[in-house]
């Protein structure tokens, strides 16, 4: 984690962070002033100097003055002022309250001036290309915002700040978990407070300590916590045991537009009919495969589970260091969301659920009439299915979790891996990586006629049930920044690769920053995008744990498939007292 930490920070500070819209900026201003040096009548543009200012601290998250805002205008007092007032007088600049008296205003671009301005920006960098011969911007230029690709009318705009800063004692405080999606927010968290107008404070836990951490909060008579994030799985534990408030009960629901999410992520939000949180990243598992090894073996890439099969064995060669798949293996929460998802790779739920089409029926879960459905005829395929997967997979397999099976895919030791859309980063953010660049994304291999499915993860973000009533307010307008469009692209600007929402997968910028939105795109679209493998129900941790222990076993020889799935329809079954 800590390396992972590291490396997305020094990609945030390093020259390939830096936005085209900035490079925009930088090439206009130096141009200003060569323009305004080399005829002795040019003088400087107050309007455009102090247009210039206002977009750049907006975007580097500088607070902006009407002190500030004059002293760049290069012009006399008197005259800059004037200017100043045309300028919000237009509606081109805003003005919000430093202080409680009001006396004192920070200034920011409208929308109006940002639209302006990506249109302009835009115009700038075509004439540049179509006067110059489009000569090719430098490689650590590419694939980050620049006024042009806003044209679009899928384009997203940048983050704008709140009209008012939001009024909370002590700051917005925010519990997460430690993955690269909210290392991401957590670097940006400046920018962040400056779109607020308040501070924030966010503590981020492993995922079994960030569930003891939400639980403990629970038991306290005040959350220490304005928003939490909890795993998908865990949406019904969690309002079962009344450790969330409603998202309608907290706010009008249709303001974060329901519609933008992709529909396996909004559904999996839902208990009892009602969203108990908003999507914060949709993060499908995925199978990560090296094209070019395929390629050069002439493999065809794996659309079941014995075309998967057969290419680990094909490309696994332990003497060369080189092995043909790694996956989550580590006994416990590691191996038991495999056990999972692999049954569900075989056409079945670890839960008695009604088959529907294109899935399974979640909607009556609340209802709590269900039974557990580990051994079974699918259980025991997947249980097989696993044991051939151990024989091409490399040695410290049984102690591979999240991080630990990406990792060695990154350094070209695996040739294929089980993975979360968030950990891509480890190879896509760096060009050493021998998976850079020649890395394909798929669905799980099917291993029934059902067809390929991505089982859905990722965080929802939602307001504690014990959240003091005067705090609401301000817990739900940071909520909806947090979660809105233009900060999940500013997320995937900065690294992330996960996206809860139809309108950022289909922005262009993002599309060219990695082609894993377009893939998972097209996965939602052909309903392969599934919330079903780990149905949110309050028992979902245990009954994961226990199918992560008792195959442990098993892979470890001490049991066989049959007494592995056994054992755990047992223990499972005692967890769900019949009516």
């Amino acid at each position: 984690m800590n390396a992972m930490r590291g490396h997305i920070e020094s990609y945030l500070v390093s020259p390939k962070a830096k936005t085209k819209m900035l490079h925009t900026l930088s090439f206009l201003e130096n141009f200003g002033v060569e323009l305004e040096s080399s005829v002795e009548l040019f003088v400087p543009n107050p309007l455009f100097r102090m247009t210039l200012h206002l977009i750049r601290g907006h975007l580097e998250a500088k607070t902006v003055t009407p002190t500030s805002l004059i002293g760049a205008s290069q012009v006399p007092y008197a005259t800059a002022n004037r200017r100043l007032k045309e300028m919000v007088s237009s509606g081109l600049i805003e003005q919000r309250p430093r202080t409680q008296s009001g006396k004192s205003f920070s200034l920011h671009p409208s929308e109006r001036l940002l639209e302006q301005w990506m249109q302009f920006s835009g115009r700038v960098e075509r004439l540049a290309e179509a006067e110059f011969g489009g000569r090719e911007r430098a490689s650590d230029t590419k694939d980050y915002y620049y006024g042009g690709s806003y044209l679009s009318a899928q384009s997203i705009p940048p983050l704008k700040v709140l009209p008012e800063p939001l009024k909370v004692s002590g700051g917005i405080r925010v519990l997460v978990h430690g993955d690269p999606t909210f290392m991401v927010m957590d670097n940006l968290k400046r920018q962040f407070e400056q779109v607020i107008g308040a501070e924030i404070h966010q503590r981020a836990f492993s995922i079994d300590r960030l569930r003891e951490e939400a639980i403990r909060n629970a038991e306290r008579k005040i959350s220490r916590y304005d928003i939490i994030a909890l795993d998908l799985p865990w949406v019904g534990g969690y309002a079962e045991s009344g450790m969330l408030m409603p998202l309608d009960e907290a706010m009008d629901v249709a303001r974060i537009d329901p519609a933008d999410f992709h529909t396996a992520g909004w559904q999996a939000v839902h208990w009892g009919g009602r969203p108990y949180g908003v999507p914060g990243q949709t993060t499908p598992e995925l199978l990560f495969y090296r094209k070019d090894l395929f390629a050069e073996a002439g493999l065809e890439p794996p659309a079941t589970t014995d075309m998967l099969l057969e290419a680990a064995k094909t490309l696994h060669d332990p003497a060369r260091n080189r092995y043909g798949i790694a996956w989550n293996a580590a006994r416990g929460t590691a191996l038991g969301h495999t056990v999972l998802m692999a049954m569900a790779d075989f056409g079945e739920p670890v839960l008695d659920l009604p088959a529907i089409a294109g899935g399974f029926k979640m909607d009556d879960l609340a209802n709590r009439d269900y039974r557990p459905t580990i051994d079974t005829e699918a259980g025991l395929k997947a249980a097989e299915y696993l044991l051939e997967m151990f024989k091409y997979s490399p040695p410290d397999i049984l102690s591979m979790s999240w991080y630990e099976r990406i990792r060695p895919y990154a350094a070209g030791s695996i040739s294929m891996a089980y993975g979360y859309t968030l950990l891509a980063p480890y190879f896509e953010l760096d060009d050493s990586s021998p998976a850079y660049g020649q890395t394909g994304y798929l669905p799980h291999p099917a291993g029934s006629s059902a067809g390929p499915i991505a089982p859905v993860g990722g965080y929802v973000m939602g307001i504690p049930a014990n959240l003091p009533p005067e705090r609401v307010k301000a817990a739900v307008e940071a909520l909806l920044v947090f979660t809105s469009p233009e900060a999940q692209k500013l997320y995937v600007q900065n690294g992330s690769r996960t996206n809860p929402r139809y309108s950022v997968g289909a922005d262009p910028e993002v599309r060219r920053t990695s082609p894993i939105f377009e893939a998972v795109d097209g996965m939602s679209w052909r309903d392969e995008l599934q919330f079903w493998p780990r149905p949110p129900v309050p028992e979902i941790c245990d009954i994961i744990q226990i199918c992560g222990e008792e195959f442990h076993d098993m892979l470890r020889g001490i049991t066989s498939p049959r007494e592995a799935l056994k054992t755990a329809q047992a223990r499972a079954d005692a967890l769900i007292k019949p009516d």
